[in-house]
């Protein structure tokens, strides 16, 4: 375990040992490609977007009606509300950080002065608890979300701190923090929040300031987990991870976005104190779920009910939920284990997670949004009102707003914060772990400065191509880049600066030598469509396929197909490969069935009939069947999608 205290603080995960230290926005930038696109339409567009929506809809509104004793008859949304803001004077901060877009400065001021305006003397802060006509504070730990919000504003704070310097929002986030203390320390409120979020927050902050009770504070919300000390619900006491310890637990379950915060708080923990038991317990959550409940997309969560993961292999496409934030706790929670472990595993995960999930869930203007992320749309669902906000979490097209806008804002601060989970450095050299178009600039143990430049087409293509711009004093280190998982059974290579190539496997490629200005590696991805086929034990899409191209995972969507048609018409041929089509699309062999409506039978079954069929199989037309990128998908007015294909074969 490496030492990281005197290096880059310019990030949103700090750990001050592990195996990694993850270089930071002073040190990253992305100059280009699919990331640089996504990112400034983040700054262009959805920050403002979600700004004016919270205004709008009254949840800024909510801190000076605070403020000015009328929050019991103005207060708007719901009890979790306070959190949107956070996250979005987080994102800010971010972006206003790396210098991209337009400066967001004035907007964290205005801000700010309305959330300082409802902060009481001893810390408390919260609109929708605590005041005349509301209910006490924290007598509803279970739902009432306080703790949670706490965590959003310190993560705020600790934005605003690593960009700019410590200012209003650090010094509000510090208040609350040492409130949290106070009240639950020893001999305190001995529970725990029912959405975990605090964890992890509280950690940070200990990193950021060294003050000790801030870790301790979330050590003893970890190991207060899973004693029952929140009441019983509906869905069980695993909902909220209240049903085992966090070190006896073995999967992720109950709600997932509250069980992947819950896996990322655990992590800091055990990183900032060198609990090596708590680190295995959530690695062995982690390995579980992903063997066993993750979609193909990276998507968790399985159940639209209590938004919670399903049981091992129950993962209908038609019914996934995998909520967007759920994506974006997962790349927390990868990113923490990478740097804790250096295994690149978890930026294969990470990495399908960002183009299938977090980067399905904005629109192409950056002004609507998914909640949910369905992998089989059966009707084509009606366009949401631009000017209302959305009353249900599952929709056919992406939304403007929600009731409950968690998934924008929490996009918008990871898109802000996404160089910082490109690339890292170790006492041997640098790591490579996303790819896009980028300038890193760091330095290594002993001052040795090290710049580099990488160049790529990634996703659409698979040359990755990185160029040594400084490299002094001149000494030998290591150069590592990732190859992905989904490589495997392909040709993957890696071509040094002399010129020789040679195969690598998945995991990571290295190049270690003297590094001269100029000098070039270029490591060569096979990215072409390829089919896969799901573990038979996933019952919901037992004799489908689906198709990948590199890290991207494709879908037939409606408005592709002629006549009319809806994805239910299409069958695909998995004995012929598909291949790359116009614009990114793929081609996939196959036919489109014909969907006129038989009629209904009495009743849908049947004594099963061993004799030929006597009858005529429906008519079905051999064709090339269009496949877009599933992030893609709903761009084009309504359609039906799917994800998982059925074949031709019998």
């Amino acid at each position: 375990m490496s030492d990281n205290r005197e290096l880059s603080t310019v990030l949103p995960v700090a750990p001050t040992r592990g195996r990694l230290r993850p270089l930071g926005l002073d040190e990253v930038r992305i100059t280009g490609g699919f990331w640089a696109r996504r990112r400034e339409t983040n700054a262009n567009a959805t920050l403002a977007h979600s700004r004016d929506w919270m205004e709008r809809v009254g949840w800024t509104g909510n801190f000076r009606a605070v403020a000015e004793g009328r929050v019991q008859r103005d207060r708007r949304g719901r009890e979790f509300a306070d959190s949107e803001l956070y996250k979005l004077l987080e994102a800010m901060a971010w972006q206003t950080g790396t210098g991209t877009g337009a400066a967001f400065d004035p907007d964290i001021a205005a801000l700010t002065e309305a959330v300082a305006s409802a902060q009481e003397p001893d810390g408390y802060l919260n609109t929708a608890f605590g005041h005349p006509g509301q209910q006490p504070r924290y007598s509803d730990l279970e739902w009432g979300h306080e703790l949670y919000c706490y965590g959003f504003l310190i993560q705020a704070g600790i934005a605003q701190a690593r960009t700019r310097g410590e200012g209003e929002l650090t010094k509000v986030a510090r208040r609350a923090a040492d409130h949290i203390c106070a009240t639950f320390g020893r001999g305190g409120i001995e529970r725990v929040c029912g959405h975990p979020e605090i964890e992890t927050a509280l950690v940070e902050l200990a990193r950021l300031t060294g003050e000790q009770r801030y870790l301790d504070q979330a050590a003893l919300f970890i190991d207060r987990r899973g004693h029952g000390t929140l009441a019983d619900s509906e869905f069980g006491r695993v909902y909220y991870q209240d049903d085992l310890p966090v070190r006896e637990a073995t999967v992720l379950r109950g709600h997932a976005v509250r069980a992947l915060y819950l896996a990322a708080g655990a992590v800091d923990v055990a990183m900032e104190t060198g609990d090596d038991e708590l680190l295995a317990a959530v690695v062995r959550q982690w390995e579980a779920a992903i063997a066993r409940r993750t979609y193909l997309t990276g998507g968790m969560g399985s159940h639209h009910r209590d938004e919670s993961f399903g049981d091992d292999f129950v993962l209908p496409p038609d019914r996934a939920y995998s909520e967007t934030c759920a994506g974006v706790a997962s790349v927390q929670l990868g990113w923490r284990l990478l740097l804790a472990t250096g295994d690149p595993r978890y930026a294969d995960l990470a990495e399908r997670t960002l183009f299938n999930v977090v980067a399905t869930s904005p629109s192409e203007d950056g002004r609507s949004f998914f909640y949910a992320n369905t992998l089989h749309r059966r009707h084509r669902g009606a366009a949401p009102a631009t000017d209302a906000v959305s009353p249900r979490a599952e929709s056919g097209l992406r939304a403007p707003w929600f009731a409950v806008s968690c998934c924008p804002t929490n996009v918008a601060r990871t898109l802000a914060a996404l160089p910082a989970y490109v690339a890292t450095a170790d006492d041997q050299g640098i790591q490579l772990h996303q790819y896009a178009d980028a300038e890193i600039a760091t330095s290594l143990t002993g001052g040795h400065g090290v710049a580099l430049r990488v160049r790529t087409d990634y996703p659409s293509g698979g040359t990755v191509t990185v160029r040594i711009d400084r490299s002094s004093p001149a000494r030998p280190w290591t150069l590592s880049l990732r190859v992905p998982a989904w490589t495997a059974g392909a040709t993957a290579c890696l071509v040094d600066p002399d010129g020789i190539r040679r195969t690598v496997a998945p995991g990571t490629a290295e190049v270690t030598r003297v590094f001269l200005p100029g000098d070039e590696i270029r490591l060569e991805l096979p990215v072409t469509p390829r089919w896969i086929a799901p573990d038979p034990r996933i019952d919901a899409v037992r004799g489908t396929v689906a198709v990948q191209r590199g890290p991207l995972v494709y879908c037939a969507e409606s408005v592709d197909l002629p006549d009319g048609r809806e994805v239910d018409a299409v069958r695909v041929d998995p004995s012929a490969e598909p291949e790359d089509g116009p614009d990114d699309t793929v081609v996939a062999p196959g036919e489109l069935v014909d969907q006129t409506d038989p009629g209904d039978a009495p009743w849908p079954y049947r004594a099963l009939d061993r004799t030929p069929a006597s009858t005529t199989a429906p008519t079905a037309e051999r064709t090339g069947v269009v496949l877009v990128p599933y992030n893609s998908w709903a761009n084009r007015g309504p359609s039906t999608m799917r994800v998982w294909l059925p074949t031709t074969e019998p």
